[in-house]
């Protein structure tokens, strides 16, 4: 759901997540989190039998974290033969093929192009905001707010609007400018939850404004929503994020008075 914060692991989230999503099953002070990492998950055997013994079930749980943390770090880019090498090496603890200094170079030059691509890619998706929200606001019935939101209303609703500190259960289907889906409650098949305060701010803008009942078409641009940082895989540095958005009911804060 667009109120949970996507685990974006960039450099500087990196740590942060790892040491979350792993808990007590490795130390930051005590590894090397990447080779650690990608030694255990890669070098999980194939089988088909059962996960009987605790020490099994155990060695699967931490897998899987393990894999799940790998798979949001997104690691492409990689030669798999000299990746499973690298892991051989040091997991049977042989000489190593490259010093620390020659993979710390190797490192800075993989982010470095990481990140010239990452900002091409915030460059491109900018202009492309600007060029859409700018079409998509001579459309009749498209109000744009000062903030750059854009809103279409297609049921009105009624009652009062949602407050700051309420939660609030909606529908929403969110997708990209090119179509693609990156978070939907309608294909889960159950609405969401959560406080207007803490979804990205175009979200939260436009469901103040809304009413119980409401059916909106909603378009934030990358300023209100995950900006240059983007969120996890789906979601790029500066997209365009566009809701159909319904809001079924407020859920006033406690003690709250109307």
């Amino acid at each position: 759901m667009i109120s949970i914060r996507y685990p974006c692991l960039d450099k500087a989230h990196y740590k942060t997540y790892i040491s979350r999503h792993l808990g007590n099953f490795v130390t930051m002070r005590r590894l090397n989190i990447t080779l650690f990492t990608a030694a255990l998950f890669y070098s999980l055997p194939s089988f088909a039998t059962e996960l009987i013994s605790d020490k099994q079930q155990y060695s699967y749980t931490v897998g899987v974290q393990i894999g799940k943390m790998l798979r949001a770090q997104q690691t492409g880019d990689l030669d798999m033969q000299v990746f499973l090498q690298a892991v051989e090496d040091s997991l049977h603890n042989k000489q190593l093929r490259l010093d620390a200094i020659q993979m710390r170079a190797a490192m800075k030059k993989h982010y470095a192009n990481m990140e010239t691509k990452r900002a091409k890619t915030a460059t491109d998706n900018k202009a492309k905001a600007a060029t859409y929200l700018a079409e998509n606001g001579k459309r009749k019935n498209v109000v744009t707010q000062k903030s750059g939101l854009q809103y279409e209303v297609m049921e009105p609703g009624e009652g009062a609007s949602p407050q700051s500190g309420d939660s609030v259960a909606v529908h929403y289907h969110g997708t990209l400018i090119d179509g693609s889906v990156f978070d939907s409650s309608r294909q889960r098949g159950k609405p969401s939850t959560f406080n207007v305060d803490r979804v990205v701010p175009g979200f939260s803008e436009a469901l103040l404004l809304m009413k119980p009942g409401a059916k909106w078409r909603i378009v934030i641009p990358p300023e209100l929503g995950y900006g240059e940082r983007g969120a996890g895989k789906k979601i790029g540095p500066n997209e365009t994020l566009i809701f159909e958005l319904e809001l079924i009911k407020v859920i006033e804060k406690p003690g709250a008075t109307k």
